[in-house]
Formats: structure tokens, sequence, C-alpha cells
């Protein structure tokens, strides 16, 4: 648990270059399209987060990650025109569970949470569109 947004930073932009390589090297976007798409918009949630750092905002990493997971197995549900609506109504589940314990261990502000959410749905979403 950090409690400052300038101790972030650092963690962030590593875990920047590392998503850099994995979408560059392993996950290449002609043998696993969806992956592929998943992990940039991981990249760009990562990316969204150290902008928020950057300006003394603070998100909910946990909420943005798990809400990302969340409109990705949804958009691979559609994707692949699967009936079974159980991992995305678990996964929505979890996102609540998730955003109420970091309320509960006091983490985060309700602001936080939301920030959290934008910053873990919106890119999935925009990317869900180039693959979908």
């Amino acid at each position: 648990m950090v409690h400052e947004t300038s101790q972030r930073k650092i963690p962030l932009i590593l875990q920047c270059f590392l998503y850099i390589l994995l979408v560059k090297r392993s996950i290449i976007i002609t043998r696993y399209p969806e992956l592929h798409f998943f992990f940039l918009g991981a990249l760009f949630s990562t990316i969204l987060a150290l902008v928020c750092s950057l300006f003394n905002i603070k998100a909910s990493l946990h909420v943005a990650a798990i809400s990302g997971l969340a409109i990705f197995v949804i958009g691979l549900n559609m994707h692949l025109q699967m009936q079974n609506p159980y991992w995305s109504a678990l996964l929505i589940l979890l996102t609540g569970v998730v955003a109420s314990s970091r309320l509960e261990m006091q983490a985060h502000t309700p602001k936080e949470i939301l920030i959290g959410l934008l910053v873990g749905v919106a890119p999935q979403v925009l990317f869900l569109f180039l693959w979908l």
C-alpha cells in the first residue's frame, strides 16, 4: 500500500515497459489478436494511471485491473458468441467486491475508486471496438 502518489511513478513506469515488451515480442497481433488488444488496453490503463499520479491524483489500481479484465471477458464472450453469462457476472461481482474492500480498508476514497474504474474500463472499451 503506497500512500503517496509520488511513490507510484517508478512501479508504473516499469509496468509500462514490461507491457511494451510483452506486446512487441510475445503476444503479437497475428497470433493472438484478442490477447494483444487486451494487453494494449492494460498498457493504456497503466499510462492513464501514471498520468494521474503525475497530477497527484490517486486511482485505485486494484479496481482498474479487475474492471479491465471484466470488460475484456465480456467482449470475449461477445466475440466468441458464447451464451455463458456466468464469467461476466462473476467478474462484475468481483469488481464490486474489490471496490468495497478497498473502501472498507480505507485505502481509497469513493472518488479514487471511480477514477480507477474509469482508468480500467475506458481503454478496454476503446480497444474492444478494434478487435470485436
